[in-house]
């Protein structure tokens, strides 16, 4: 897998989005520091929000992966669990084009916005408490700056549980299942609950193609009863 050099193709950091020097979390800005200097063609900085400045469906995941949004500087973008998400979204008409998994590949987002829960790369892919609750702010930003907003898809229990804190939520009256719909009053918002498309569950046949496509199917069903 060849490097890429950050460029103007990697998502742009939008004012809901942290500075690329974010210093919020000290063991992340320590592992950027460390990568930047082993990768200084990556990107190695918090990974900005990439889609339609006018969405009706964000799509929330975990966090950068290494080789995947730490490197290309775009979400979900050079890793395994790209290649299915995007493959997925180009299939329910929420992507045109092909993508290639390089910022520079064309693919454009339909109506639909994604982001991360934490938009730094955490080590062995396990952020900790404190660095998901420093993210949230940027995640109620994100929300504030697209009110055409009416479906949120959330990628794996953690993305699942910091976005209803995030929101003021309790955990236990919306618990995470895949392929569960939650209903938020007062916000607008209908949640959408998949497995994480990672290379490990489809491997392992915690989810499949089929499963992942069905969530996308329940939320085009939805999305076209809705303004």
């Amino acid at each position: 897998m060849s490097p890429i050099a950050r460029t103007n193709d990697a998502a742009p950091q939008g004012p809901a989005d942290p500075p690329l020097d974010c210093p919020l979390c000290p063991r992340l800005v320590d592992l950027r520091r460390t990568l930047s200097t082993a990768h200084p063609d990556w990107h190695n900085a918090p990974v900005a929000s990439f889609g339609d400045p006018a969405p009706k469906l964000l799509v929330v995941g975990l966090a950068p992966g290494m080789k995947g949004a730490n490197r290309t500087g775009r979400p979900f973008t050079g890793d395994y669990a790209g290649d299915l998400l995007f493959e997925t979204m180009i299939e329910y008409g929420f992507a045109t084009g092909r993508y290639l998994a390089r910022p520079d590949d064309g693919l454009v987002l339909s109506a639909a916005l994604i982001t991360n829960a934490v938009r730094c790369l955490p080590p062995e892919n396990k952020p900790i408490g404190s660095e998901i609750k420093a993210c949230r702010p940027f995640l109620l930003a994100t929300l504030d700056a697209h009110p055409t907003l009416r479906a949120v898809l959330l990628l794996g229990r953690i993305a699942h549980e910091t976005f209803l804190s995030a929101i003021g939520e309790r955990r236990a009256a919306h618990p995470f299942s895949h392929g569960a719909r939650h209903e938020i009053p007062g916000t607008g918002l209908v949640l959408f609950d998949s497995y994480h498309c990672s290379r490990y569950n489809t491997n392992t046949g915690r989810l499949t193609p089929r499963m992942f496509k069905a969530v996308f199917a329940d939320i085009r069903d939805y999305l076209s009863t809705v303004n």
